[in-house]
């Protein structure tokens, strides 16, 4: 399966190409947005598309059988960015995955994004108004959408250990980008996650085990 990484310069995307480019049933098409990103990502022998969240990139979608949506504004980015990254670049991906008849879609949103607004911090409220605004336009397509929430980002090894579910009992917590990346990778062709939003923190039970047991 052609997996086309929306994001693959981030830090989780760029992971994920990484663990699909040694997956034997799948292979990753990096979308990236500078002519030397592509260069480095094809010297590495990964397909690439070059593409912009922020333009028309429904080429992109050309060829591929899944999409993952990693692609972010960044911290130091300002509310414009996060609404066209985040906000509208996320939709766009979800209506031309429905045109091109893709139909496997998995989001990276973000712990909190389902939280009532009035749990979310004023210096936030634009990023998790963003995502939450991109996750019920994917539960609300027909796509067969995973939609995970991971907690604070660290990048820190992997522990390869987690928690994750629908509603988890932690209300805050961390996970590192390499467990994050290796649970998106593992739910690809996990359908028992179709049609799933999970939160997804570190924990104490094995990725493997943990999502066995969705």
């Amino acid at each position: 399966m052609k997996v086309l990484v929306i994001g693959a310069n981030g830090q989780i995307g760029r992971q994920v190409v990484n663990k699909l480019k040694k997956n034997s049933t799948h292979k990753p098409i990096a979308m990236v947005r500078k002519p030397e990103q592509q260069v480095t990502w094809e010297s590495q022998n990964v397909d690439t598309v070059l593409a912009d969240l922020e333009n028309d990139f429904g080429h992109a979608f050309q060829g591929a059988d899944a999409v993952i949506f990693t692609a972010g504004s960044g911290a130091h980015t300002g509310k414009d960015k996060t609404h066209l990254v985040d906000r509208v670049g996320a939709k766009k991906a979800i209506d031309l995955a429905t045109k091109h008849q893709i139909d496997r879609f998995i989001m990276v949103s973000a712990f909190g994004a389902d939280f009532s607004p009035k749990d979310w911090p004023d210096s936030m409220k634009h990023y998790y108004e963003a995502k939450s605004d991109a996750d019920k336009a994917l539960m609300q397509s027909n796509l067969a959408y995973t939609i995970l929430k991971p907690g604070r980002l660290l990048n820190e090894d992997p522990s390869h250990k987690i928690e994750i579910g629908e509603e988890i009992s932690q209300r805050g917590g961390n996970i590192s980008r390499s467990d994050v990346s290796e649970v998106i990778v593992k739910l690809l062709d996990h359908k028992r996650s179709y049609h799933k939003s999970y939160e997804l923190l570190a924990g104490e039970v094995t990725i493997d085990q943990a999502i066995n047991q969705l």
